[in-house]
């Protein structure tokens, strides 16, 4: 539901810019109403519920046998911005709480997995407990809650989730190549999250875990948002860092973004620059001019 929430809203955006206003409006009324229908029956008292059974059963609550609670409804009220916030703030330190293993470097999709009760959610019931969808990590849901949590403000825990996602961290001596067994150069679908296999690498080379690592580092993480010919940068420094550069290359022109935290309250004033010029309106023109550029932003 969060999810169509996000879909909704960012098709009346797209409607709007192509003059269609009034399916604009008909994407922002649906979106309201589905955002008042999930505040009134998605609420489980500490986290949302995933979905509904045919029969009216829920799936994803305290209630529930197995798969009590489910990461996917929780990271998406942040990331949609349809959650009510401390409702959401609430549904992601119960993530943290129940979701979150940092002992085995992995954050599971839900839990308990589904094994011995009558609840059938579909095929993921066919894999055994904790592998891939079936209360395993499921890295594309492990993205969205590290997005969530940076979207949140909780910087520091977003780039200590980020460290237990990345691949190189699971490969550092012997005894974690010998747990998790598959290349750690590489983004995983999946790692295992019930014994004998904790921790264990399932598909690896899977395009969509690498496309949203990607996002999640370039986009939220490092901040560098594309909308059409311009950047938007919003950073999100660990709090070991004072300065970061990235190098973008639009076409056949190099844009030099240092980004930097001012440490001393009289130190030089916050703000973006382009080729030493203020940018009010807070966005980088992109011009495909064969040149090189320098552009600062610099942040409290």
């Amino acid at each position: 539901a969060f999810f169509l929430y996000d879909v909704l809203t960012q098709f009346a955006e797209l409607a709007r810019a192509r003059e269609d206003l009034p399916f604009a409006d008909r994407c922002l009324a649906e979106a309201k109403q589905l955002q008042k229908n999930i505040e009134a029956n998605a609420w489980d008292g500490q986290w949302y519920r995933r979905a509904y059974f045919d029969s009216g059963d829920p799936l994803g609550s305290q209630t529930n046998p197995e798969c009590q609670i489910d990461s996917l409804p929780q990271s998406w009220s942040v990331i949609s911005g349809a959650g009510d916030p401390h409702r959401s703030s609430q549904a992601m330190n119960s993530v943290d709480a129940r979701l979150i293993r940092r002992d085995a470097k992995l954050i599971q999709l839900f839990d308990p997995p589904f094994d011995k009760s009558p609840l059938n959610p579909g095929y993921i019931k066919g894999y055994i407990p904790g592998v891939r969808e079936n209360g395993g990590q499921y890295t594309h849901g492990a993205i969205w809650t590290t997005m969530a949590f940076a979207l949140m403000g909780e910087t520091e825990r977003a780039w200590e989730l980020f460290a237990l996602l990345n691949p190189v961290h699971h490969g550092g001596s012997a005894e974690q190549i010998a747990t998790y067994k598959v290349e750690p150069y590489v983004a995983a679908a999946d790692v295992y999250a019930v014994a004998p296999h904790t921790g264990r690498g399932g598909w690896t080379w899977y395009t969509g875990s690498a496309g949203w690592m990607y996002r999640l580092l370039i986009e939220t993480l490092l901040g560098v948002h594309l909308e059409k010919n311009q950047l938007r940068l919003i950073p999100h420094f660990p709090a070991s860092w004072t300065s970061y550069k990235i190098h973008y290359r639009y076409h056949q022109t190099v844009y030099h973004i240092t980004l930097s935290r001012c440490t001393d309250s009289a130190d030089a004033s916050t703000g973006l620059f382009l080729d030493g010029e203020a940018l009010t309106d807070g966005v980088i023109p992109l011009v495909d001019d064969h040149s090189e550029h320098f552009v600062e932003m610099r942040v409290q």
